[in-house]
């Protein structure tokens, strides 16, 4: 099955990238200038060791001097220079370290959080898998391009300029020419092919995300993998992309061949015409032998960087490439907005309602028309209705994880769309019909709703929820680590798991949508009597599906194609004969058989 190419993701602007990086090197002022002063002197004595050992090899050359004699201070400043240079670089190294992993930090947790506030459309349509490789390359590509900018590109470049100075002032003019020239040429060859080669690499990055993103869901969905014998088709979709990686990977190789290559040559051609140059200079008697070494040197010390410049800027662009993903997730509108005025809910009754609501996910296909119910403080009200009619929209709604189309939902005369999300959720309990849980402890995911909580708390929640001898009768107790998404609990056990969460949590109004679905006839009437009890005094929406569980509501509201279409209690619909009294019938035959 051969999948469409992936769009070309917006390019987020080198220049871009690297100015977002600035606020991270501001606020280590001070160590990024200790660095800089540690790269200065390092590169200041890099420089004085050619000119130092063109003295000791002239004081030793005896066509220069009668008498030769050991230059010991010379080659003790020789030593000393080569000392400087290495330790200063590490120091530099040590400083710098804290700003790049602090940016780093800071970076992650900031597409983190944005992650977390954007909206639940992005989370349903997102790869998780995908996402995740985006993030671990652009942190990786923020560590290289800190270091490797300031610390390799720049000093480099300056030291290319004083080499050429120091050829130009001491030499003839044309040592500095070809000098530039070779440099120019290595430069312009290196910044054409590796753009060229870019295209590669992102190919390279969208395949990986892909891959990465298949093999996560397979392994997240090992059940029904199993259950579908489908082990060699999950196989195949996996190594469609790795075929794809390997074909992109290799031309990028030979890409990178074609630029080695290039580089190489270049640098060579350079290097051989200035030392054919040096050596005439010396049989003309215009150079010394400390000279022609000093020339040598200087090419050495220059071309070797240089060599390591064109993989370092090769790397930059990858790097940035591995960070324009990152970035572009910051770049992620946030379809739920707190408005700048936003005021904490205050809950004085807990009084919700729904006026003349309409809403759709998508603009061809509404889903909720012109819906109005008032739950009133400490009431229950319950909504049934089959499959789609839109009963759990109603949740999503009330958690504000949408914004409605038209008309209001307010809570206690308090429009949500004008009060901030936290205050809003914070007020709101929900038992959902799929409880997916952490891969931690038990304790740990009662606790979740309250982690401050103390350990009577969470024991107690248990309790309520009729699963604390459960969890007492394993061998880890509350210790027991539930799995990927809980897989190691049975449905009934983890929804008990979230409905103890939800007591924990203590909100003033609760939302139960189908809580009782994955339980067994006893435990469901266990739940039910546990649900009532900490109903009590608390506004409560129940979405379900079995009648049976909302006869003592007292209002039930019936969802038709997104509309309400009929409400009242238990006993006077089923007087009316209508669509209640039908679905009533229904599941009472269904239990009957």
């Amino acid at each position: 099955m051969n999948m469409p190419p992936s769009p070309a993701p917006k390019q987020h602007s080198d220049l871009r990238t690297l100015k977002s990086l600035l606020p991270y090197l501001r606020e280590f002022k001070g160590r990024v200038a200790i660095a800089m002063a540690c790269l200065i002197v390092a590169k200041i004595a890099t420089i004085y060791v050619p000119l130092t050992l063109k003295e000791i090899i002239d004081s030793l050359d005896p066509s220069q001097t009668e008498v030769i004699i050991l230059p010991l201070g010379i080659l003790i400043a020789y030593g000393l220079l080569r000392l400087t240079s290495s330790l200063f670089a590490e120091i530099r190294d040590i400083v710098f370290v804290k700003v790049t992993q602090r940016a780093i930090r800071r970076i992650a947790i900031k597409v983190f959080e944005h992650l977390h506030r954007l909206s639940l459309r992005f989370h349903l349509e997102r790869q998780t898998g995908g996402v995740s490789r985006d993030i671990e390359r652009g942190t990786r590509g923020i560590n290289f391009v800190l270091g490797f900018m300031l610390f390799n590109i720049l000093p480099t470049v300056a030291e290319i300029l004083l080499v050429t100075v120091i050829l130009f002032v001491k030499y003839d003019a044309w040592f500095s020419i070809i000098t530039f020239a070779t440099i120019l040429a290595y430069i312009l060859w290196s910044v054409s092919i590796t753009e060229w080669r870019m295209k590669y690499r992102r190919q390279m990055n969208e395949i990986d995300s892909t891959a990465n993103t298949r093999a996560i869901d397979s392994l997240l969905n090992y059940e029904t993998v199993k259950y579908f014998g489908n082990e060699n088709f999950e196989s195949q979709r996996y190594d469609q992309n790795l075929r794809q990686f390997e074909k992109a990977a290799t031309l990028d190789q030979y890409s990178l061949s074609v630029l080695n290559v290039g580089q190489g040559a270049i640098i060579a051609l350079g290097m051989a015409l200035l030392m054919i140059l040096a050596a005439q200079q010396v049989v003309d008697g215009k150079m010394t032998l400390g000279d022609i070494v000093l020339v040598n040197a200087f090419l050495l010390q220059l071309y070797m960087p240089l060599g390591f410049l064109g993989f370092v800027y090769r790397e930059i662009k990858h790097s940035l490439i591995d960070m324009e993903k990152m970035f572009n997730l910051l770049g992620k509108h946030k379809e739920v907005q707190d408005k700048p005025d936003a005021q904490s809910l205050v809950v004085s009754h807990g009084k919700v309602n729904f006026e003349h609501v309409n809403f759709s996910y998508e603009s061809n296909r509404e889903i909720l028309k012109d819906v109005s119910f008032t739950i009133e403080a400490g009431k229950k009200v319950a909504v049934v209705g089959a499959s789609g009619a839109g009963k759990s929209t109603l949740s999503r709604l009330l958690f504000r994880f949408y914004d409605i189309n038209s008309g209001s939902i307010t809570i206690d005369g308090q429009d949500i769309r004008d009060i901030d999300q936290k205050s809003l959720r914070s007020a709101i309990g929900i038992v959902p019909q799929d409880t997916v849980l952490f891969n931690d402890t038990i304790y740990y995911n009662i606790a979740y709703a309250k982690p401050e909580a103390v350990k009577e708390e969470v024991l107690n929640a248990a309790k309520m929820a009729h699963i604390h001898e459960f969890i007492e009768s394993l061998p880890q107790g509350y210790q027991t680590q539930v799995g990927e998404r809980g897989l190691k609990l049975s449905g009934g056990e983890k929804q008990r798991v979230a409905i103890a969460r939800t007591i924990l949590k203590n909100p003033r109004i609760l939302i139960f949508d189908e809580a009782t679905s994955a339980l067994d006839s006893k435990s469901e009437k266990a739940i039910l009597y546990a649900l009532k009890e900490i109903a009590e005094n608390h506004t409560t929406l129940v979405i379900a599906h079995r009648l049976s569980t909302v006869i003592d509501a007292e209002q039930i509201l019936v969802m038709e194609n997104g509309q309400l279409v009929e409400s009242g209690s238990h006993h006077s619909l089923l007087q009316k004969q209508g669509i209640y009294s039908n679905m009533w019938l229904l599941q009472q035959e269904k239990e009957s058989d």
